[in-house]
């Protein structure tokens, strides 16, 4: 049965998932860049963005179950694009290049309309402007029974307790201000349960499911 799953959803230790300010420059807002860490010395990470190399440890091990088994992925606009409100024109096409690291299906979560966007490797970007049930609905078309990994709109997820399970790497790091991911979530109430941890230098790996 396909999954709704978040995975290698990275926060600082008081709980926010990108800095303040997201622009251009600072695509994980300021601050943010740190906090992935434990990721991008990874061989996964190294392969993500064509390199060879990287470590093979149990950071990378998150890495590369975070990939299994996904048939589609459901990001926020705050991860396809720095812009806000109307779309300025049809030029950005994400942060990753010509070629983005998802190779199916992507649903972004908008209030403005954009046709859909094929990539290379698979990737091709749909703009779901009717909310998240609508965009959960299209992803498990899409996917044909594998899981799907959110990447954006995950409080609202939660919420719905639409979520199955989570994968959390939380990094030594302070923020201060930014994102917060559980602000204003009971997340006892909501069904879920701490699952599972594991401490690396770079990351505390926490897996949250229902209780």
């Amino acid at each position: 049965m396909s999954r709704l799953r978040v995975n290698a959803f990275t926060l600082s230790l008081d709980g926010y998932g990108a800095g303040p300010d997201q622009s251009l420059d600072n695509p994980l807002g300021v601050g943010g860049e740190g906090l992935h860490k434990w990721m991008i010395k990874t061989r996964s990470f190294y392969q993500m963005i064509g390199k060879e190399g990287g470590t093979t440890d149990t950071d990378d091990d998150f890495a590369v179950r975070s990939f299994e088994n996904v048939g589609a992925w459901i990001l926020g606009r705050n991860m396809f694009a720095p812009s806000r409100g109307p779309w300025p024109d049809d030029n950005w096409k994400g942060w990753w290049g010509p070629n983005p690291p998802y190779h199916v299906p992507t649903f972004v979560l908008t209030h403005h309309k954009r046709a859909p966007i094929e990539m290379e490797g698979g990737t091709t970007f749909y703009f779901v402007t009717d909310g998240i049930h609508s965009a959960l609905e299209q992803a498990k078309a899409a996917a044909g029974g594998k899981d799907v990994r959110v990447g954006g709109g995950v409080r609202q997820y939660l919420q719905e307790k639409l979520i199955d399970e989570m994968h959390l790497a939380v990094s030594p790091l302070l923020l201060g201000s930014g994102e917060h991911l559980f602000a204003g979530l009971d997340m006892l109430k909501l069904g879920y349960r701490c699952t599972g941890q594991v401490a690396t230098a770079d990351a505390t790996h926490v897996m949250i499911g229902r209780a």
